[in-house]
């Protein structure tokens, strides 16, 4: 079975009302969050095949803390999953060569969490569908288990929501 890990970039600055959006770094609370989930990472044994993560400054820096965790994953960063809907995402995804059975991508709501309601379809672990129902918050990871043989045909409804993480359940 194929899996796909959604995780949306750990909170960011706003402090300089002059930085351009795709500029925006993380903020104080936004790194220790991404180090509790790079720990959570480590120990989970969670090892995509690939990481696809948007080039906006705070998706960066949310991978540059997470690296040492997922330590040898090659990563794409790609512009266009900035600002990226949901149907640009799944678009994305289902360009991925058929041999990689797992990927993890790191990008931005609300694109992000339109993706994973779609692909879920509102099925799997009871939990963790109630709480991304409830809000999909900066640093949350959702872990989706990919029911199709060919990343292609991945659309809604297609994928089973195995797991829910928010930083407040790291803490």
């Amino acid at each position: 079975m194929r899996q796909l890990f959604l995780l949306r970039h750990a909170k960011s600055s706003w402090d300089d009302p002059s930085t351009d959006d795709f500029d925006r770094p993380l903020n104080q609370r936004g790194r220790k969050n991404a180090r509790m989930l790079a720990k959570y990472l480590k120990g989970a044994k969670l090892h995509p095949a690939i990481i696809l993560c948007s080039a906006a400054r705070r998706t960066r820096e949310t991978y540059d803390v997470l690296e040492p965790a997922l330590e040898g994953i090659p990563v794409s960063f790609e512009a266009e999953l900035y600002e990226a809907a949901k149907h640009d995402l799944l678009a994305r995804l289902r360009r991925l060569d058929d041999h990689l059975g797992s990927v993890m991508m790191i990008g931005h709501n609300p694109g992000l969490e339109r993706l994973a309601a779609a692909l879920s379809g509102g099925h799997g672990e009871a939990q963790a569908v109630a709480r991304m129902a409830e809000k999909f918050p900066t640093g949350a990871l959702a872990a989706l288990d990919v029911g199709i043989g060919h990343w292609g045909a991945l659309e809604d409804g297609s994928c089973r929501l195995s797991g829910f993480l928010r930083p407040a359940d790291l803490e």
